[in-house]
């Protein structure tokens, strides 16, 4: 009889779940066998991953396993599972009930969270539930002495900070050698009797999160004890889950491990009960690190992204053909599943990422770098306001599609089907009541023509051209597919990478039919899907290392000294980490391990997580991977050691290897089918459709051709030719057709307006990361007040990134004024050459808010013509003035907020002008004698850091403008600039005819609201909509004068205001631009508190009188009760 000989890999994704199983031969080769299904179908099962365990089993020994018996495991020797059951509980806050344990004062540390605002568009925000159910607070403190000596903490004059401040308690040192003070130690007794009531409450699962215990865990190790002893039976101590820096992140990663790591426990041991005995079978989990833990040491905070994982793992050692070159080899992953796209990038080594956000929770944990992007096969298609839509709704597994026979919505697996890209024939026949139904084709068709209908009658309203429902289907594939490439180069251009000289590793159950038009779109030339690329994130998991990693803080600078005592820790975390893997039945010697130091600048926000690959110079690895991303590193500043890291791996299989083809395969197999399928290139076609299985190694496929397996399709588009391994595998090379600048037409397109709707907006999504990431300043990097927008060459708004809200209209206004300012005012003679970045912030004359907000504008030229602008706005953490933080609260006038810039080219010919914009800064110190206590400003290094970081910024936006000038041609892309805001004109025209309609106005009526500032100070706002033009005057007449304080808001501040009101309130996605403030007329009376003199005071308008705007606006249009909106 057989013995274990059964090795089940298994993928439970949102929408199917893969299994994979492999049985050793006797020739040393493995017998493999796949399958997939529909991860959520209660009508049949209440398990997927056991049920398919099951109908293996079945398969493969002929004995029948009834659903309602448990299983027997005898042929079973391990079961390696990814799963969404983390990430599913999180999104749908399905976890286990828990409470936190924080320090007095700090309860609502969670709930406030950080700056980051995912919808700033939504007028009724919903803010997530925080995961937990009570708080428990300890009174405990821990401090850190200010000293006496200059530092970051103590300030550049801390003398007699240690009398002022006297320390007072037990002194303390941490494991990275600072000193702390325990000034009270925890309450036990009162901790006692509060921790009782929770559990009277029926919670058993604690988050322990204390100031400082990343430094000194000795306190949570006290809760924790104590919560022991109680009864709880899960604490999630933030000092063991994970020791890092930043008490929000760490404090939201130690709630999710107590949210969900019973949760998982629970679900495994509810898997676990199927079958008849697991003790002799080795059942390990996929991590988010792409590394394997067994069930006890699996972990809720390390699992969110366990599915993904497997696949990244999977083409990251399988991606290998007959003469590649390995060291050379570059490959971005393109899972494209049901509900979603995974885009993920390798190079010899996994990137990870050590903090992201998933359903408004920050985790802090080791992480492989994966961007989702809403687009999967089960993406909703929408024609909304004049453009083709593609999610991000979901259809999902249930109802799901149209064609899966189950009351779904239209998606882009119907639009396949419509094309003829999947055939229902070969598709597994797993739907209807009965689940042995095959795709319904027919109901695809009919969805998709009722589109076309809205397409078509909107078309037949504007001369447009009709399109037949095949064109509409390609249409939306075409969206979806810009959708996908927009992750794709945020991942490669922003990090320093050719996105061309990658390979598209292309897997998941939709990323064949989608793959060529991909790498087409992107310019890379090579394509490789597995064989198994329909279920490879299971493969991966069976691929994947055990992995057990160590980490520990640190707060040094590196140099010489400190690296002797850094490489004793490295060595104390190896070996802990080695005897982890050596527990689970690993040979030391057998074991891997990699050492990292996360590095950043002293002064910034952002470490990098640092290998070192020869020797020990950390600093030179750091340095290299700092200028490739960020474009420059900083002289003259020293690096310090955040955290140490240890990764230690264990391989459980061998790889496979890549082999070549040593036979002739002979000629191409007969089709199986002779298909009409719809392309880009070619329209409708006759297309030849293979299954996989005929073919043999060497065998060249010519495009357009369908090659079909159980779990998978392949579209070879034309221009495409597939290349059949020796492994079974398919490599294409993609041909890009040559585009003859003739044929892109200049007309508005529905379809292509999305794809520039998505192209524009990408490029400033790209500069927004960048700045983010260059910059110095917590204000731009960590409380994310920056902006970063595209304009067109009279400096109208194209596309600005949902960053700050109060920076979008203003933006447009001071870009306007340079332009005028080196046109026709007294810059005429010098105006605007290539090399030349200009730089602003004065709020009444250039367009600012207020003067901490500087402004960094850079022309983008074609053929010596200014074609765009790309322009950056951040908030600097000091200009000057009488306060430090140049916001000042008793401010009257405008000199005594900071340096006011009306027009300086900060970079002249390609060179910084340091020393200009140096004097420009610490100008305000020269009215010292005028204004009592007076400076310039007081942080001249990170002004010129920050201002370099929003050069940077737009150097990036500059290089993706001129790409896709020369990708579409100026004219093509210009006209579609203008195509896009004209768009988001005739929503903002709509909306002003649905209001006058809904409220029952007259065709030309007015509405009125009014609202007063805490002073008193009026802001009256009347509305006259002329409903047949669809247009509106908005007159302040009435609204009171310029106050002699710092509330007055500048006209630009006004025009943001407005702008992201109109924004709000039109119903349906649309891009930010000037067109949808074009249907609108605004008057602004003179000297009013809303259009002051040069000279007032403005620091305070742009933080609160723009809300009273806000709130005045949303009045009169019935939109939103004051203040609930936040513009800031």
């Amino acid at each position: 009889m057989p013995g274990r000989d059964l090795r089940f890999s298994i993928d439970r994704g949102g929408t199917f779940t893969d299994v994979f199983v492999e049985a050793p031969q006797s020739d040393g080769s493995s017998k493999q066998t796949a399958l997939k299904l529909l991860s959520v179908d209660p009508q049949n099962y209440p398990d997927a991953p056991r049920e398919g365990i099951r109908r293996i089993l079945e398969q493969l020994t002929g004995k029948k396993h009834p659903r309602d018996e448990k299983l027997d495991t005898s042929r079973i020797s391990s079961i390696r599972m990814g799963t969404t059951v983390a990430t599913n509980a999180l999104l749908e806050r399905k976890g286990e009930r828990c409470a936190l344990v924080t320090t007095k004062g700090f309860k609502d540390l969670l709930y406030i969270g950080n700056q980051a605002r995912p919808r700033i568009f939504d007028l009724e925000i919903k803010l997530q539930d925080v995961l937990y159910e009570s708080v428990v607070e300890v009174d405990e403190q821990i401090v850190l002495p200010l000293g006496d000596e200059a530092s970051k903490r103590a300030g550049k004059n801390p003398t007699r900070d240690s009398e002022i401040y006297p320390i007072e308690g037990k002194k303390i040192t941490s494991q990275t050698g600072e000193v702390g003070i325990v000034r009270r130690s925890p309450d036990m007794d009162s901790l006692e009797s509060a921790l009782k009531e929770v559990l009277d409450n029926g919670i058993t699962s604690l988050a322990v999160v204390l100031k400082h215990s990343f430094l000194f865990p000795e306190h949570e190790e006290q809760v924790g004890a104590l919560a022991k002893s109680m009864g709880f039976t899960q604490i999630s101590l933030s000092s063991e889950v994970m020791p890092m820096v930043k008490m929000v992140p760490r404090g939201y990663t130690a709630a999710a491990d107590a949210y969900l790591t019973p949760h998982i426990m629970k679900y495994i041991e509810t898997f676990e009960s199927g079958f008849s005995d697991l003790k002799d079978v080795q059942l390990s989990f996929m991590q988010s690190d792409g590394g394997l833990a067994p069930t006890n040491r699996f972990s809720g905070h390390r699992a969110v992204l366990s599915g993904p994982a497997g696949g990244y793992v999977g083409y990251a050692l399988t991606t290998k053909w007959h003469g590649y070159n390995a060291e050379k080899l570059q490959l971005i992953g393109f899972d494209m599943g049901g509900t979603s796209t995974d885009v993920s990038r390798f190079a010899g080594s996994y990137e990870h990422v050590f903090e992201a956000t998933l359903a408004g929770v920050t985790i802090q944990a080791p992480q492989l770098d994966i961007n989702t992007v809403a687009a999967g096969g089960g993406s909703r298609l929408f024609f909304r306001a004049g453009i083709f839509q593609v999610g991000p709704e979901s259809a999902g597994a249930h109802p799901g599609p149209v064609c899966y026979r189950k009351n779904g919505y239209a998606a882009i697996t119907d639009a396949n089907l419509v094309l003829g890209r999947i055939l229902p024939e070969f598709f597994p026949s797993i739907f209807g009541e009965d689940e042995k139904q095959p795709l319904d084709a027919e109901a695809s068709k009919e969805a998709l023509q009722k589109i076309a209908h809205e397409v078509n009658d909107q078309a037949k309203s504007t001369g447009q051209p009709e399109k037949s429902v095949e064109e509409v289907a390609m249409g939306f594939i075409k969206v979806a597919n810009e959708t996908m490439c927009r992750p794709i180069r945020a991942l490669t251009q922003m990090k320093g990478y050719d996105v061309a000289a990658h390979a598209l590793a292309c897997f998941g159950g939709a990323g064949g039919q989608h793959a060529c038009a991909i790498a087409r779109s992107l310019g890379m030339k090579t394509i490789f899907i597995h064989r198994y690329s329909g279920i490879l994130s299971a493969v991966g998991i069976g691929l994947a290392d055990v992995v057990a990693e160590e980490q520990a803080p640190a707060a040094e600078a590196l140099d010489e000294t400190s690296l002797e005592g850094l490489n004793k820790r490295l060595d104390s975390l190896e070996a802990a980490a080695k005897d982890k893997l050596v527990e689970q039945g690993f040979k030391r010697d057998d074991l891997n391990t990699e050492r990292f130091l996360n590095l950043r600048y002293d002064g910034t926000d952002v470490p990098v997580m640092t290998q070192c690959a020869e020797g020990d110079d950390y600093a030179k690895a750091f340095e290299e991977t700092y200028k490739r991303e960020f474009g420059f590193v900083l002289e003259q500043r020293s690096i310090i050691v955040d955290d140490l890291r240890v990764r230690a791996t264990g391989k459980a299989v061998a790889l496979p290897e890549a082999k070549e083809v040593t036979e002739d395969p002979g000629k191409l197999p007969q089709p199986d089918k002779v298909t009409k399928a719809y392309f880009e290139i070619g329209g409708l076609q006759d297309t030849p459709a293979y299954l996989l299985k005929k073919f043999k190694p060497g065998h060249e496929i010519p495009g357009p051709a369908i090659l079909i397996d159980d779990i998978s399709t392949i579209v070879v588009e034309p221009k495409c030719t597939a290349l059949i391994t020796a492994n079974m595998d398919i490599k294409v090379d993609v041909q890009r057709p040559e585009v003859k600048k003739e044929d892109l037409l200049t007309e508005c397109d529905p379809v292509q307006l999305a794809i520039f709707s998505h192209r524009f907006m990408g490029i400033a999504e790209q500069m927004g990361r960048t700045l983010q990431r260059t910059s110095i300043s917590v204000n731009i990097k960590e409380r994310l007040d920056f902006s970063c927008a595209l304009f067109g060459p009279d400096g109208s708004l194209v596309a600005n990134a949902p960053h700050l809200p109060v920076h979008l209209g203003a933006m447009s206004e001071a870009n306007r004024f340079q332009l005028r300012y080196y046109t026709e005012g007294p810059g005429k003679d010098e105006g605007i050459q290539e090399g030349d970045v200009l730089v602003s912030n004065n709020p009444q004359l250039a367009g600012g808010s207020h003067l901490p907000d500087i402004t960094v504008i850079t022309p983008v030229f074609n053929q010596g013509k200014i074609v765009f602008f790309v322009a950056s706005r951040g908030h600097h953490q000091d200009v000057g003035g009488i306060t430090p933080g140049s916001m000042p609260p008793m401010s009257h006038t405008l000199a005594e907020e900071g340096a006011a810039i009306l027009s300086f080219k900060l970079v002249k010919g390609g060179k910084f002008q340091e020393e200009g914009i140096t004097k420009l800064l610490m100008a305000p110190a020269d009215l010292k004698d005028q204004i009592p206590g007076i400076s310039g400003t007081r942080a001249l290094n990170d002004n010129l850091s920050d201002m370099k970081a929003q050069v940077a910024s737009n150097f990036k936006g500059i290089g993706l403008v001129t790409a896709l000038i020369e990708e579409y041609t100026l004219e093509v892309v210009q006209a579609y600039m203008h195509h896009i805001q004209a768009n988001a004109e005739q929503a903002v025209r709509q909306l002003l005819r649905d209001f006058s309609e809904d409220q029952g106005l007259k065709e030309v009526d007015t509405v009125s609201a009014e609202e007063h500032m805490d002073d008193g100070t009026p802001i009256r706002l009347a509305v006259t909509i002329d409903r047949k033009e669809g247009s509106a005057l908005l007159d302040f007449e009435g609204t009171g004068p310029e106050v002699f304080g710092n509330t007055n808001a500048p006209p630009a501040v006004t025009y943001s205001a407005i702008i992201y009101s109109m924004r709000c309130m039109v119903p349906q996605e649309i891009p930010l631009n000037q067109g949808c403030l074009a249907p609108l007329t605004v008057r602004i009376p003179p000297h009013c508190l809303l259009s002051p003199s040069s000279e007032a005071a403005v620091v305070g308008g742009n933080v609160l009188t723009s809300q009273r705007v806000t709130d005045v606006v949303l009045k009169c249009f019935k939109a939103a009760a004051a203040s609930q909106v936040i513009l800031t």
